[in-house]
């Protein structure tokens, strides 16, 4: 089965989501030359098991060679084409607040395939300031930006209240895929895929297991 086929047929969620952690260790591998890696040691480097490793990555149609393995930039390839990645995306950041800013200056987007074209902020106060070498543009700038530069995501940065009515926009101008940082959840038709980063949310899980590491510590003979 090809990755063409794969992707028609539909990838679980799941599988999807660690998608990018395999991706992340083959280019590491690649880096440093390596041509081929068993299933046991790619999944030690994404932090998975080999199970589940050679089940995410049946379903992409891959298979590694008894006794050699995955050829690490084959593979690193087809992982990429599953994910879309074989393209530029353009993606454009909407509140220019401390974390909007941030993202605006990671450069992690584009060695990835995603180009931001447009930092977009309702508050005539910022709207004009220079962000990262960008001009913060209106956000009634949005359906220009889908109809002529291609916009495929929005990237929210904004305080939780002003959260839904920055999807609003996006998804009114032609948006499909959001990728949410305020601490709220968002309401969108169906058709429009929303992934949430909660890092109050990450912290307190890691809060637990802290939490438990320490009263088990506490109770040991």
């Amino acid at each position: 089965m090809s990755t063409a086929e794969a992707a028609r047929r539909g990838v679980p969620d799941a599988a999807v989501a660690r998608l990018p952690g395999y991706l992340r260790a083959l280019t590491a591998l690649a880096a440093d030359d390596v041509a081929s890696v068993s299933s046991e040691e790619l999944a030690a480097a994404a932090g998975v098991s080999s199970a589940m490793l050679r089940k995410d990555l049946s379903y992409l149609g891959s298979y590694g060679v008894r006794g050699v393995g995955y050829d690490v930039e084959r593979l690193a390839s087809e992982i990429a084409a599953a994910l879309g990645l074989t393209q530029d995306w353009p993606v454009a950041i909407v509140g220019m607040g401390n974390l909007g800013r941030a993202l605006a200056a990671y450069r992690g987007f584009a060695e990835r395939g995603f180009r931001v074209i447009a930092l977009l902020d309702h508050d005539e106060r910022v709207v004009g300031d220079e962000v990262a070498g960008e001009t913060v543009r209106p956000m009634e700038d949005l359906p220009r930006l889908v109809e002529e530069q291609g916009l495929a995501i929005g990237v929210i940065a904004t305080p939780p209240e002003g959260a839904q009515a920055a999807c609003d926009h996006l998804v009114a101008a032609g948006v499909r895929s959001v990728l949410n940082f305020a601490a709220v959840v968002l309401a969108v038709p169906e058709d429009v895929t929303v992934r949430k980063v909660d890092l109050s949310t990450e912290l307190q899980i890691l809060a637990f297991h802290g939490h438990r590491g320490a009263l088990a510590e506490a109770v040991a003979p």
